[in-house]
């Protein structure tokens, strides 16, 4: 992990195409804008990993046998 101080209003760069500012620090709380291209998702960290979860109960090994029946 590259770890960095920003001061308000500073950036950097990612990639060539994505823009990460420091809009403004309040106490223990920092508030980033992200400017990226449309094609770039970007989630919170917590909501990737109930993505990921849910992709994952998705594909289930209940449902591939159930799939397999079908056919």
């Amino acid at each position: 992990m590259l770890a960095l101080s920003r001061k308000k209003n500073e950036a950097i760069i990612i990639n060539n195409n994505v823009e990460v500012t420091i809009l403004e620090v309040k106490g223990d709380q920092v508030k980033i804008g992200i400017a990226a291209p449309k094609d770039v998702p970007i989630y919170r960290k917590e909501v990737f990993t109930q993505i990921q979860e849910a992709n994952k109960d998705a594909v289930n090994v209940d449902g591939i046998e159930a799939l397999k029946n079908l056919l």
